[in-house]
Formats: C-alpha cells, structure tokens, sequence
C-alpha cells in the first residue's frame, strides 16, 4: 500500500535562550532529565523545550543552533511548550529576546510589511499590528507601491509610524501569550 508522501515539515534551525534548569525534569517528555532549556525559535517563533548536552553552559538570551545535523550543545528538541507553562523567568526573559529576533531580523519583518495582504474584505493583516490603524495603513500601502521599505527606519521615515520595530515586537508578544486567536508571525 502506498503512502501518500505529506509535506516536509519545518523545523526550526536556532533558538534563544529563555531560562535553564541545569538538574531539572522536561514536563513535555516523561522520564528525560538533565539540563532543560526553554527556548524560543527564531524562525517560527514557537515557545520549545531543549535538553542540553551535559557539561555545557547557557547564557540567557544566547542564540543556540537545533537543527537536525551537527548540534554542539544541543542533545534534542523535546517539544512545545504553552506560554502559561513557563516559568516566570522566562516569562521576563521573552519581551527582550523577541526584541531581539526582531532587532536581528529586520529584512523578514519589513519584508513582511511590504507584503502583507488583507485577510479578509474587512480586515487587512497590517490592521493587526498595534499602533498601524488605518491612517498608517493606507500611507503603508501608499508607500509600498511606490517602493518597497528597505528597513525599519524607512518605514518610520516615510510614513511616520514610530518604532515600527516594537510595534511588531508588541504584535509578536500577544500571539505567544494568547491574547489573540490570529497569528501572522508565530507558527504553532
């Protein structure tokens, strides 16, 4: 019998340090022990828990590869976790480390801007971000035939929209504690 080949699902390849237990029990998979690491990925920007290697060390807010191949510090990924179930540490931690995915990744997050559509006829995804209501909607997609945004600094420049990168920061924080039901940049 033949399977029906599904698509190839999409791993997240570095992570940030949001808080370490170095003799602590995972909650995801039952019975793993040892250095338990809360992360959030880069790319899809899921909450994860990684065991570490033994005898390695971790700094809070340090950027550490979990790919599949050639991991140095890293033993597995155990799996996601929920906002609510991580601990106040990383809850802290998560404002600045999402800055600074955001700080790092300014090309995808513009690029974003530049291509964002409506989701439906009433509704267009760059509504969702906080501080672009319509006014800074319509200037948004006024510029961005014109011209796609080349950085954060030309999309305040042009449109005056201040700090366009805590805006989406802000975004970003409300779809991994929940406070939304639709996500535009957090895969789950």
């Amino acid at each position: 019998m033949e399977r029906s080949a599904s698509p190839p699902r999409k791993y997240e390849e570095y992570a940030y340090v949001l808080d370490y237990v170095t003799r602590g029990k995972s909650t995801t998979v039952r019975g793993r022990e040892g250095i338990i690491i809360t992360a959030i990925g880069e790319d899809r920007l899921t909450l994860l828990e990684v065991l570490g290697m033994p005898n390695t060390t971790f700094d809070i807010g340090e950027r550490i590869y979990i790919g599949k191949e050639g991991r140095t510090k890293i033993m597995s990924v155990l799996g996601k976790l929920e906002f609510s179930k991580i601990s106040a540490a990383a809850q802290s931690e998560l404002r600045n480390v999402v800055n600074q995915i955001v700080a790092n990744n300014e090309k995808r997050f513009v690029d974003y801007i530049n291509h964002a559509q409506p989701l439906t006829p009433r509704i267009h995804a760059l509504d969702l971000i906080p501080g672009i209501g319509k006014t800074y909607m319509k200037a948004i997609l006024d510029e961005r035939e014109k011209q796609p945004f080349v950085d954060f600094n030309d999309l305040q420049n042009r449109v005056g929209l201040k700090e366009p990168m805590k805006q989406i920061a802000d975004r970003i924080m409300d779809e991994i504690t929940g406070e939304v039901k639709v996500t535009l940049f957090v895969k789950k």
